[in-house]
């Protein structure tokens, strides 16, 4: 059974056009038109994707994304006529997974709905590693077959892009790992495409989520320069 993706605009010329490329690759398509219903529709639990624009009435992307972000785990994709960086990070920083700038090229849209539905639906390994045993790391519990982190014994929320990033962390304990490097396994090979930015939010939600003191990491640290790293314990 193919993916249920849900597509919210405005305009409904842009969610017609994007339905028809879905459904063509096999994708069932729900479609919404501002926030308020695509946060009603995010709760079918057969949506497992969702490409969001920012700018709606009623209730606009970002609020949208927020609320959703409540209640469900799944990828979204933001799609916004704003280009530049700061709104990208923006987008990132509220829990989307990804973010595409309008016009879009058809096949590139595509090509990050099938990587971020990989990643829902499989969450495979970002290595060779067999996923076995509990990784222990301080107050950091990881454990690979339930694709679980755990922190001084309780379960931690994370999204599919962030089990990831964990993941290839906690097993690589002490291993440098550049932007370029993350993105590259955690995205599935993926052009790097404004990867250091990308990759930097969801270092900070992580940190936000497992650190005492997020702005003084004591597990998840940059290393200036080179890259990121899961301090060994």
């Amino acid at each position: 059974m193919e993916a249920c993706v849900l597509v919210v605009d405005d305009d409904r010329e842009i969610v017609q056009a994007i339905a028809l490329l879905l459904e063509k690759e096999g994708y069932r398509v729900l479609r919404a038109y501002n926030g308020l219903e695509a946060l009603e529709l995010a709760c079918e639990r057969s949506v497992q994707l969702i490409l969001l624009d920012v700018m709606m009435p009623r209730l606009d992307g970002l609020s949208a994304l927020m609320k959703i972000r409540e209640k469900r785990n799944l990828p979204i994709i933001v799609l916004s006529a704003k280009s530049e960086d700061s709104d990208k990070i923006l987008g990132l920083s509220m829990g989307a997974d990804d973010y595409v700038s309008k016009p879009y090229n058809p096949q590139e849209l595509l090509a990050r709905v099938r990587s971020q539905l990989r990643r829902y639906t499989r969450l495979g390994d970002v290595h060779a590693e067999e996923r076995s045993g509990e990784i222990v790391n301080g107050r950091l519990t990881y454990l690979p077959e339930a694709l679980e982190l755990r922190v001084d014994g309780e379960p931690v929320r994370l999204t599919a892009t962030e089990t990831r990033i964990v993941d290839l962390l906690m097993r690589n304990l002490g291993r440098i790992f550049p932007a370029e490097e993350i993105y590259r396994r955690v995205w599935d090979g993926e052009e790097a495409y404004a990867s250091e930015n990308t990759v930097m939010v969801h270092i900070r939600h992580i940190r936000e989520k497992i650190e005492l003191n997020p702005k003084e990491p004591e597990y998840l640290k940059v290393v200036w320069g080179i890259g990121y790293k899961m301090e060994k314990k």
